[in-house]
């Protein structure tokens, strides 16, 4: 079965995303050694990094705040294509994941040929772990369901994950009345609200044990943290709170992409 990664990058004029895919890509390319196709509307001067480039027109967008730290950008944003990861994949089996989420180890090689058709986080932890961040995003609303974080997920090309996506981009396609349904509280779609409450749909409104749990534990700083340096697969971060952290070797979500494009064009 084909294996493989695929990117959702549209640029704005805060952030491009072109820029960080490819240097996603590279990371994806030394520690798992997968073939990745980016998504994308925009140019992509390193062609040869990528497997396959798919060009697809940009959805609605909408405005968002960027910060780095303090500072601030305003800008458009489009983040509702992931909802066609099933339909524009190329592989059999897939992970998709944002491309400010920066591997540097091979722990995700685990998901392949493991017989499960949907794996994705409903946890996710920031590097502050005094911060009461953490348990303030466990669920999407004050009283609502468990959040799946679509930063990195992974399907199989299955009729259970066709009718995942189904459900999610009429979600997606209903935003309003399913933000009033589930008591969301910002207007903005967000695609780990609508995996959310779709896998909660599908799971017949109760708790279960699909999907299984990515064989990662996923950890972020937000773009209130600001990066400090990187350098040897070594991250420098000082925290909102004023904590100093370094980490090694691991996986993170890096959300402060402002910071990050600096630290893309110092490589």
């Amino acid at each position: 079965m084909s294996q493989g990664v695929l990117l959702f990058a549209f640029n704005n004029k805060a952030v491009n995303y072109v820029e960080q895919a490819e240097f996603c890509c590279k990371k994806i390319r030394k520690h798992l050694q997968l073939p990745v196709t980016i998504v994308t509307a925009d140019e992509v001067p390193n062609k040869d990094l990528f497997d396959q480039i798919i060009r697809i027109p940009k959805e609605e967008e909408q405005t968002r705040n960027f910060y780095d730290g303090e500072s601030k950008k305003t800008a458009f944003w489009n983040n509702k294509s992931r909802t066609t990861a099933y339909e524009l994949s190329p592989y059999d089996e897939t992970l998709v994941m944002d491309t400010d989420f920066i591997v540097e180890n091979d722990l995700l090689r685990k998901v392949f040929g493991k017989g499960h058709d949907f794996l994705i986080n409903q946890e996710a932890q920031h590097l502050d772990y005094e911060s009461k961040m953490t348990e303030d995003m466990k669920y999407i609303s004050d009283s609502g369901i468990k959040m799946c974080w679509a930063t990195v997920f992974y399907f199989m090309k299955t009729d259970r994950v066709r009718k995942l996506f189904t459900l999610i981009n009429h979600i997606k396609e209903h935003w309003s009345f399913y933000r009033f349904r589930y008591q969301l509280l910002q207007n903005t779609y967000r695609n780990d609200f609508a995996f959310a409450i779709a896998l909660h749909i599908l799971n017949g409104h109760m708790k279960s044990d699909w999907p299984i749990r990515l064989p990662i534990k996923l950890f972020y700083i937000t773009d209130r943290d600001k990066i400090v340096s990187y350098k040897d697969r070594t991250w420098k971060f000082k925290l909102q709170g004023g904590l100093d952290c370094k980490i090694k070797d691991m996986n993170i979500h890096v959300m402060n992409k402002i910071g990050l494009a600096k630290v893309i064009k110092d490589e």
